[in-house]
């Protein structure tokens, strides 16, 4: 694979630790750490859709109360602060069911002190990558390399400001969207995500530690 060329400096690192965007960043983050040898893990984000209108996002919300906001959409559209605070309490219930599904119920590594390889399918907004860095740093990780296939210019800069380091394959003028640079683009479900983590630990045990 490709990107775990990328990152082949920090194959076998007992201090690095992959961490996969849940959902669609698993199947990338699996070949990135079974290549690499190292553990795996999971940080799940979720987005605040629009009312009405959920092919737009309001924010991004991941663990540790970690809140990304798209003010620009909220302003624009008027959005009322409660119904931007009953989103972010509806999808803060699906973190926490695919939090326990994910990571409390299996034995996943800590990742204080550790040099996280952050994984997702693609960068478009960065605004995933972003919740999921400030989750990250939260539990403490010592430093942070953000990951993907393919990434849009206009928003590599937002994630470059705050990660320690980025690597990317492609970062293309016209991005259209992740999907487009795939053969394959289908949703990944929860059972998909819980059967590669747990394909990944059979195959590294002695690296998962909690």
């Amino acid at each position: 694979m490709m990107l775990a060329g990328r990152l082949k400096a920090f194959a076998r690192q007992s201090d690095a630790v992959v961490v996969a965007i849940a959902n669609d960043g698993v199947p990338v983050a699996a070949q990135v750490a079974t290549a690499l040898n190292l553990p795996l893990t999971v940080q799940v984000v979720r987005k605040l859709g629009v009312p009405g209108q959920e092919n737009l996002t309001m924010g991004t919300i991941a663990g540790d109360d970690v809140k990304v906001l798209n003010h620009e959409t909220i302003n624009a559209l008027h959005i009322p602060a409660k119904v931007v605070d009953w989103g972010i309490f509806c999808e803060t219930q699906e973190l926490l069911r695919r939090e326990r599904v994910f990571i409390h119920e299996r034995k996943a590594p800590v990742l204080a002190d550790k040099t996280v390889i952050l994984v997702d399918d693609g960068i478009s907004s960065g605004s995933r990558m972003l919740a999921a860095i400030h989750a990250i740093r939260k539990q403490g990780a010592r430093r942070i390399v953000a990951t993907a296939p393919v990434a849009a210019k206009q928003s590599i800069a937002r994630i470059r400001a705050i990660a320690d380091q980025v690597i990317c394959l492609v970062e293309p003028k016209l991005f259209f969207s992740i999907g487009h640079w795939y053969e394959n683009f289908e949703p990944v479900a929860d059972w998909e995500v819980c059967q590669i983590l747990d394909s990944v630990l059979e195959s590294t045990p002695e690296l998962q530690m909690a």
